[in-house]
C-alpha cells in the first residue's frame, strides 16, 4: 500500500511541476463547451436540450488529450522498467498511475462541468446527476484509457492509433452517463442508468489495470 501511495505522489508532484496535462485537459474542455453556443446558436431551449450530450462529449476527448503520455515520460526514462523491476506487481503501478491520472484531468473536469452547465441553460434538475455522472464516468474514462496508452507504448503516432483503440470502448459510459442527464431532467429517476455506470466502473476496476499491466510487461520486452 506505501508502494502505491508514494507512485501516486510522485506523479502527482510531476504534474503539478509542469502543470501544462491539467491546464491543457481544463482548457480544452471550456473553450470547446464555450465555442458551441457560437456555432449552434444562443437560444437557451436549443442549448438546454443537447448541454447533457456536450458536456459528456467534451469531456470524453478532454480526458483523451493527456493518455498517451500516461506511461511515455516514464517509458522514455527508464523509470517504468525500474519499476517493473520492484517487488511492488504492475498492476499496482498502473492503478496507481491511473489515479494520478485522474486526479490531475478527471477532477478538474468535474469541477468544472456544473459552471459550463449554467452556461448551456441546463435544467437545475439535471446538476445533481450531472455530477454523479461525471464522478462515475471519469474514473472509467482513465481505466479504459491506460489500456490503450500501454498498448500504443513507443509506436510512432500513438495519439492516432490510441483515439481508435479506445474510443469504441467510452460509448458505453457516453451513452449512459447523456441518458441519466437527461433522464434527470424531464423529471423521470436516473438511478438505472447511473447503477450502469457504476456497473461498468466496478467491472473495469480489477479488468484495465490487469491489462494494462500485460500490455506494459508486452512493450518492456
Amino acid at each position: 500500500m506505501m508502494r502505491f501511495t508514494e507512485i501516486v505522489r510522485r506523479d502527482l508532484r510531476l504534474a503539478l511541476r509542469q502543470g501544462s496535462d491539467s491546464i491543457m485537459v481544463v482548457t480544452f474542455f471550456v473553450l470547446t463547451v464555450v465555442l458551441f453556443p457560437f456555432g449552434i446558436g444562443p437560444e437557451a431551449n436549443i442549448l438546454e436540450r443537447v448541454a447533457a450530450g456536450i458536456l459528456m462529449v467534451t469531456a470524453l476527448l478532454a480526458s483523451m488529450l493527456s493518455l498517451d503520455r500516461l506511461f511515455q515520460a516514464d517509458y522514455e526514462d527508464g523509470s517504468l522498467e525500474l519499476l517493473a523491476l520492484t517487488p511492488t506487481p504492475l498492476e499496482v503501478v498502473v492503478t496507481a498511475k491511473i489515479v494520478a491520472h485522474w486526479l490531475t484531468t478527471g477532477l478538474p473536469l468535474l469541477i468544472a462541468s456544473p459552471l459550463l452547465a449554467v452556461l448551456l441553460h441546463m435544467e437545475p434538475a439535471g446538476f445533481a446527476t450531472l455530477l454523479a455522472a461525471m464522478a462515475l464516468g471519469t474514473p472509467t474514462l482513465s481505466l479504459i484509457g491506460a489500456i490503450g496508452a500501454a498498448l500504443v507504448l513507443g509506436a510512432r503516432r500513438g495519439g492516432v492509433l490510441l483515439s481508435l483503440l479506445i474510443l469504441p470502448l467510452y460509448i458505453p459510459v457516453l451513452i449512459f452517463a447523456v441518458g441519466a442527464i437527461d433522464t434527470a431532467i424531464q423529471g423521470f429517476d436516473p438511478q438505472p442508468q447511473l447503477l450502469i455506470l457504476a456497473g461498468i466502473l466496478l467491472a473495469a476496476l480489477p479488468l484495465c489495470p490487469w491489462a494494462g499491466a500485460a500490455a506494459l510487461r508486452q512493450a518492456l520486452e
